[in-house]
């Protein structure tokens, strides 16, 4: 397989580029803008690696896809470039519009031209796999799980945005019958990611010893996913889902925010304990509630588990240690991460 994976440089991304390379013999073509959010360093583990190609650009620019289409010849495209924090998006729903949208837009036309004109015995195993959210949902009350079923519902600009990208993937499968699929997942989680995002974020201020702001009163719940177990289902996804389906991908991991900064406190508490015996969870903050925050987030990903066997093999606890561990040894991440902005990462949900 020759995959094409936009935004392979980004915290999702660049899992599903590191575990293709190491753990199958496919050929990856990681197309990315490199902004804020990608980081040429998530993939450094396979850079060198004859089966990796990088190619730098934007989605957006429609001769630079079909540039990369000609030249490298994919058999499926993984995209996930996108701009994804919902705080940013308050502040800047513009770049969401372009990227998620507008980008979204530009690279179903490249790839539906580039599709169109294979011979038959390589259109019909061509797969266009458009990794979304479950924030496209809504929010959910204390009980029920999203399903892809579920009616869309979004609530900020980001969440607006990949809605507004799921619905075109859907256009253009029931208009020009180019073979999508659609994932939504919920909260991923690991090492690698973005500290806008909550987890690193609080790791973060609790190693500076800088107060630990939780939005409202901490009970907004999300369903933790790690990301090295998203990265396997969409690659199943990629090998077994049937064109034009949805599928939801969760962790079965629900949490409360307040929950998850506990948690992060504790393991701190007995890896990287404070000075004078104090408790991380002494840190913590509550802050003035986010606009529009959806309370609950939740996902039924029973049909993958049905269909294809698959389950996160990676429990909330053991995958929250792993990457309190990952940071700690990687300090460097934070340090030379961008991280601007007065509301960016107070308690990132993506």
């Amino acid at each position: 397989m020759i995959a094409l994976i936009t935004g392979g440089c980004g915290f999702i991304g660049s899992a599903v580029v590191r575990q293709m390379v190491n753990e199958s013999n496919a050929t990856v073509i990681n197309v990315d803008k490199l902004t804020y959010a990608g980081n040429a360093r998530s993939v450094a583990p396979v850079a060198k690696n004859k089966q990796y190609f990088f190619e730098h650009m934007d989605i957006c620019d429609r001769q630079d896809l079909d540039s990369v289409f000609s030249r490298y010849q994919p058999h499926a495209i993984v995209h996930l470039a996108a701009e994804t924090h919902v705080d940013r998006s308050i502040d800047a729903p513009a770049d969401f519009l372009k990227t998620n949208v507008v980008g979204t837009y530009t690279l179903l036309e490249a790839a539906c031209n580039y599709w169109s004109e294979l011979p038959s015995e390589r259109r019909d195993p061509f797969r266009f796999l458009h990794v979304s959210t479950d924030e496209v949902f809504g929010s959910l009350g204390t009980t029920g799980y999203f399903r892809e079923d579920s009616p869309y519902d979004p609530k900020s600009p980001y969440a607006a945005s990949k809605a507004s990208a799921d619905h075109l993937v859907r256009a253009w499968h029931s208009t020009y019958g180019l073979p999508i699929l659609i994932s939504n997942c919920s909260n991923n989680y690991g090492p690698y990611q973005h500290p806008e995002k909550l987890i690193p974020h609080m790791i973060r201020k609790a190693l500076r010893e800088e107060p630990l702001p939780v939005y409202g009163t901490g009970e907004n719940v999300r369903d933790w996913l790690y990301v090295e177990d998203h990265a396997r289902a969409l690659r199943l996804l990629l090998e077994r889902g049937k064109p034009g389906e949805t599928y939801n991908i969760g962790g079965n991991g629900e949490r409360s925010n307040l929950d998850v900064v506990r948690i992060v406190c504790g393991i701190l508490d007995d890896l990287r304990p404070r000075q004078g015996g104090r408790a991380y969870e002494d840190l913590i903050t509550f802050v003035e509630d986010r606009p529009g925050h959806d309370f609950r987030y939740a996902i039924d990903c029973s049909k993958l588990r049905q269909e294809f066997d698959w389950r996160p093999e990676v429990n909330f606890e053991q995958g929250l240690l792993d990457t309190v561990l990952w940071y700690l040894e990687n300090k460097e991440w934070m340090k030379e991460t961008n991280h601007v902005g007065h509301r960016l990462g107070v308690i990132g949900q993506r």
